[in-house]
């Protein structure tokens, strides 16, 4: 089963049943799904504040955007991703470009609550 289907299986915990949340969501295909309003033009913009190549910044920002989508941090933290809450997440790691402070963020959240190394920087494209 899927999240689309009310059941999750997220990190082998077992399957258990997740509200959608309506708050700040809208419908983005034919099956009903929804997305948050998380922009992830402005957080890719944002992540300009870190350096990094223009290809770091999308992968990042397109990590961003699916973790946003699972709905995992929201229900994990009590609250709803927004740039602004992850850029200020970012400014506390050490140093680093977009991809290793977002990969030190999501160590944070790993050990708080387990279940972000899908959200991880793996790799980036040279161009």
């Amino acid at each position: 089963m899927t999240v689309r289907d009310g059941l999750d299986n997220r990190n082998g915990r077992g399957l258990h049943w997740r509200a959608r949340r309506s708050v700040g969501v809208t419908p983005t295909d034919g099956y009903d799904d929804t997305r948050s309003t998380f922009d992830e033009n402005a957080f890719r913009d944002a992540l300009a504040e870190f350096g990094g190549t223009e290809a770091e910044r999308r992968v990042v920002a397109r990590q961003a955007r699916d973790l946003v989508d699972s709905g995992q941090a929201a229900d994990d933290r009590g609250a709803s991703l927004t740039v602004d809450e992850i850029v200020r997440n970012l400014r506390d790691a050490p140093r680093g470009t977009p991809a290793t402070r977002w990969n030190w963020w999501l160590g944070a959240l790993e050990a708080a609550y387990g279940g972000y190394h899908e959200f991880q920087v793996r790799r980036i494209p040279k161009a």
